[in-house]
């Protein structure tokens, strides 16, 4: 057979196969086509509208939080308004759960409820924010240390301190990185971590008495 033959029969069996298998073509196109409207829906209907209700229903958590006593209202909510656990769990994937979820951290660390902090502080996704996003990784750190894992402690008051390099939060977590590291007798890298918050953040609240932290550290290195 020549090879113009083989490229008609194979032309020909190639027509035969779209022939035969049309319906089957046109029903997977269809459903690729309905998946796409489903997902287009997802994100710019049924998850816009659930962060909207989410939202609006955060407000009265938030007027709870800052007061010790009424902690677990923040938590549980009041009335017919919910807490930041129901928002957490019922407005998954949306800003205002992941934002429930570093409240949680927060209030359960208050609490002394450590475990419970890691818990709530490990489902927070990174947003971008150079306050928040650090924030979250240093309560985990405050909530390792409270439980004496002092080498998880350690590894998130690094990755805090390194999240958003900022007078506020950076400086706050390597204090509190040469602190652990003094409670481990590592007093070299706790020299190091103080002597950051002196060269690289020296007009933060904690560079005010750091030479102090500074000369303790070194004192102890052999």
């Amino acid at each position: 057979m020549s090879t113009t033959e083989k490229e008609i029969n194979q032309q020909v069996r190639k027509g035969s196969f779209l022939q035969e298998n049309s319906k089957s073509l046109l029903f997977i196109a269809g459903a690729i086509i309905v998946l796409i409207g489903i997902y287009i829906w997802y994100q710019n209907v049924y998850l816009k509208n659930r962060a909207e209700e989410a939202s609006a229903k955060m407000y009265k958590a938030e007027q709870f939080l800052g007061v010790d006593s009424l902690a677990n209202k923040a938590i549980n909510g009041e009335g017919g308004y919910p807490g930041f656990e129901k928002i957490a769990d019922e407005y998954a994937n949306t800003k205002s759960a992941n934002l429930a979820n570093l409240y949680l951290g927060g209030i359960y660390l208050r609490k002394g409820e450590y475990k419970k902090a890691i818990e709530s502080l490990g489902k927070y996704s990174d947003t971008g924010s150079p306050v928040a996003d650090p924030l979250a990784l240093g309560l985990l750190g405050d909530a390792y240390s409270e439980l004496k894992d002092y080498k998880q402690a350690i590894t998130y008051y690094k990755k805090a301190a390194d999240k958003a390099s900022n007078k506020f939060t950076s400086p706050l977590f390597l204090k509190k990185l040469g602190l652990v590291y003094e409670s481990q007798k590592d007093y070299k890298d706790a020299a190091d971590a103080y002597n950051k918050i002196k060269t690289q953040y020296p007009q933060s609240q904690e560079a005010q008495m750091i030479d102090e932290y500074i000369a303790r550290a070194e004192a102890q290195v052999k």
